[in-house]
Order: structure tokens, then C-alpha cells, then sequence
């Protein structure tokens, strides 16, 4: 087995071949959590137009070995990745109600109920 493999399992649409390897490479993505940590209000604005979820399997990685990132890309073309089931749960929802119209999202975090001193990023439409 690879030490480490990277796996597009879901999609707005048909990919081509560029927009696979484009999507599966998130060296270049901007980092929701981080997004949200260095912006003065505290959160992002999104428009997204296309997601994509890609499960992982990292030999190397000291937490799970299994895992997924979610990867939006915003109307300005720019790529953003978490890994956050929390905001994946909230977008997925709103994604799915808005079923092809534009909308925008604000990403924050909210502090854990279960972790404390733990915030968790989320997602809203606005």
C-alpha cells in the first residue's frame, strides 16, 4: 500500500483529467480555519460555485491514517480546504437546499461544547 493516497469520491460535476490532479493538490489552498483566524472580522465571506470531497489514507500522519478534506472554490476561482465535519455538514446542507442558485456563506468558528478551550469551524448563508 502507498503511504499516502489521495482519492476524489464526490463532486459537483464530471471532471476532467486537469481539474482531478488540480483538486487533489491542496498545497496551494487557502486553509478555512486559518482564513478565518487571520481575518479581522473573524470570519470569510465564500460564494462557492463547486466542491469536492477527497479521502486521504496517510501512512505518516500521527492522528488518523483515514481521513477527508473538503475543498470549495469560490466564485473568484480561489480554492479553500478543511477538514472539518462540522462546517462539511452545515455547507452540504445549504448547498443541497440552494440546489443551483448563487448564494454566499460566512465561515467563523464557535468554541466546542465538547472540548474546552477548543473553537470549531462552521458555516452560514448569508
Amino acid at each position: 500500500m502507498a503511504n499516502y493516497t489521495a482519492k476524489i469520491t464526490e463532486t459537483t460535476h464530471e471532471l476532467t483529467a486537469r481539474e482531478r490532479i488540480l483538486l487533489k493538490d491542496t498545497t496551494n489552498a487557502i486553509k478555512l480555519d486559518e482564513a478565518v483566524d487571520n481575518s479581522e472580522l473573524g470570519k470569510v465571506i465564500l460564494r462557492p460555485v463547486d466542491y469536492a470531497v477527497i479521502s486521504i489514507h496517510n501512512e505518516k500522519s500521527k492522528d488518523r491514517k483515514d481521513y477527508d478534506n473538503y475543498i470549495i472554490i469560490d466564485e473568484s476561482g480561489e480554492k479553500y480546504v478543511t477538514g472539518s465535519p462540522s462546517f462539511w455538514s452545515n455547507f452540504k446542507e445549504i448547498w443541497s437546499e440552494m440546489e443551483g442558485e448563487a448564494f454566499e456563506i460566512e465561515v467563523y468558528k464557535k468554541p466546542s461544547k465538547n472540548y474546552s478551550g477548543k473553537d470549531f469551524i462552521t458555516c452560514s448563508i448569508i
